[in-house]
């Protein structure tokens, strides 16, 4: 794990660093590696008890880079993940015992058995999250006529990792040979007051569509932290229609019916 940490600590500084207003945004604790690695099967449309481990280390790593060239604060929890699955990676290349006396456990064997423990806790927190919601609703909501009902959208909240794949996807669509070269520093904060006029404008805008014209890295870049400051400050609200589909970006009071 020490080598992971001073890997990802040598490496040229990131660019979101080079800002005149340096920005580090904390994932919420409830988003952890586990559920990186749980966004990652569900991506890759992966049997979770089958589990390619080189597909995966290689990809949790790239979100890891991502995530601190995005100065994201990393967690100690997603190195130590990262250097499990390194691990187990490296048992996977062993040769086999052909001797056929002893079969040894599958190396992925414990980690499976986690994930599984944790994905089936999560639906039992959402469920019990569900229940109570439906009963504060049943509580508290006041007597409304069909006509009276206001028109809402059927969505449900993206996390972290969400909104990471889609900007990742957007960043793989640069061109390798785009020169960088800017008449003026962007910043975040630039970024902000942009997205709020935007939405000042429309209930709603599509998430790719708020990096129209940008065509250099830290342009990008400096956007998405915007993006997640203004998700952090609770000023706006992210949702899809389905996992991996188009996201939306809602100001904060738009209706919306949340998808269970």
């Amino acid at each position: 794990m020490e080598e992971i940490r001073q890997d990802m600590i040598t490496r040229s500084p990131s660019i979101s660093e080079t800002q005149d207003l340096l920005y580090s945004v904390k994932i919420p604790v409830f988003e952890g590696p586990l559920d990186l690695l749980l966004h990652l099967i569900r991506e890759n449309k992966i049997d979770i008890y089958d589990i390619p481990i080189a597909l995966i280390t290689r990809q949790y790593l790239e979100y890891l880079e991502m995530m601190r060239e995005l100065n994201l604060d990393i967690a100690s929890e997603f190195l130590v993940m990262a250097a499990t699955l390194i691990y187990i990676k490296s048992r996977m290349l062993l040769p086999k015992d052909e001797s056929g006396e002893v079969m040894e456990e599958d190396p992925r064997l414990e980690l499976v058995e986690r994930l599984i423990e944790y994905q089936a806790m999560k639906e039992a927190a959402l469920g019990l999250k569900e229940r109570e919601e439906e009963w504060s609703g049943v509580l508290s909501r006041p007597s409304m006529s069909l006509e009276e009902e206001p028109e809402e959208l059927l969505l449900f909240d993206v996390n972290i990792f969400d909104l990471l794949t889609a900007f990742k996807r957007l960043l793989d669509r640069l061109p390798p040979e785009t020169i960088q070269i800017t008449a003026e520093t962007l910043t975040v904060r630039d970024r902000i007051s942009h997205i709020l006029n935007i939405l000042e404008q429309r209930e709603s805008v599509s998430f790719d569509d708020l990096f129209d014209g940008l065509k250099t890295r830290d342009s990008l870049i400096v956007t998405f932290l915007a993006i997640l400051e203004l998700i952090k400050l609770g000023l706006i609200r992210a949702y899809q229609e389905r996992t991996f589909s188009i996201i939306w970006i809602f100001k904060k009071d738009s209706q919306i019916i949340e998808k269970k």
